[in-house]
């Protein structure tokens, strides 16, 4: 695999800029001790209610589109996943339902905006985040 350059700027509530930059041979491992960081550096304690795996969420009642968003980004960050997995997840993690027909929607409307990759074919499509994004955070892979 070649080597890579992530860098990830954030802004924190007090409108400080953080750049983090990352050259090398990039792993999954490297990639979510990278996302932690960014959590611990972008995150506001006492924020609200958590997302099974310590992610914060806001006080805001999120849609289900949103609930979606913020499980791909904590399960599926680099990774291939299908609407099944999605689901799956999302009912583990969040304790309520979604329909498979609801995931597949919304993935297929964020494919449609760029937000993720799409391969396979009708009945195996598989997604994957194109950008990894977090309020405000902004990456390019170079």
């Amino acid at each position: 695999m070649p080597a890579r350059k992530i860098r990830v700027e954030l802004f924190d509530s007090d409108g400080n800029r953080y750049t983090i930059a990352f050259e090398g041979q990039v792993t999954r491992d490297k990639a979510l001790r990278l996302l932690d960081l960014v959590e611990l550096l972008g995150g506001v304690p006492g924020e609200g209610p958590t997302l099974g795996t310590g992610a914060s969420l806001p006080n805001r009642v999120l849609s289900r589109f949103e609930k979606v968003q913020l499980v791909i980004q904590r399960s599926f960050p680099l990774i291939w996943f299908s609407s099944k997995d999605i689901q799956s997840i999302y009912e583990q993690e969040l304790k309520e339902p979604i329909s498979l027909s609801t995931v597949s929607t919304y993935l297929s409307r964020m494919a449609g905006k760029g937000m993720l990759l799409r391969i396979g074919g009708q009945n195996n499509l598989k997604y994957k985040t194109a950008n990894i994004s977090q309020a405000t955070i902004k990456q390019r892979i170079k």
